[in-house]
């Protein structure tokens, strides 16, 4: 009876461990490591700029939402990225609510995410300075 119960928690120790393995493999992580490749595809051939808190946006600006890692505003010769306060929480299948207080968006400005299929509120995002990023 002993061996019986040291064999079923051999099974279970063998189990637990799989279980934790395919936790550390999660789609989350894969899509922050999706993400964290864009955003180095993006950023190639560009050079860093100084930081700032508020970014102009007009109709046109262009926004990506690069899942785990952050926001990117523009396209073209500049981008900004916004890198915030707890990233993992970016998920491109949300969408982005901003609220913000002028025809700028800055750092202080309230955003909001939303179940793209229900609409129900999922959370908030606390943005970072603005990092411009421009092509030479």
């Amino acid at each position: 009876m002993t061996k019986f119960v040291s064999i079923v928690a051999a099974i279970g120790a063998a189990a637990l461990t799989l279980t934790s393995q395919a936790a550390l493999a999660s789609p989350s992580s894969t899509a922050q490591a999706k993400g964290k490749a864009r955003l180095a595809k993006i950023l190639e051939g560009r050079t860093a700029g100084k930081p700032v808190d508020c970014i102009f946006l007009t109709p046109s600006t262009n926004m990506q939402v690069l899942d785990g890692t952050a926001l990117v505003y523009g396209h073209g010769k500049k981008v900004y990225v916004n890198v915030p306060k707890y990233p993992k929480s970016l998920d491109s299948d949300d969408v982005i609510v901003t609220y913000q207080t002028s025809s700028s968006l800055c750092s202080l400005d309230r955003v909001e995410t939303l179940d793209r299929a229900s609409h129900f509120y999922n959370g908030n995002i606390f943005l970072g300075q603005f990092v411009p990023y421009t092509k030479q």
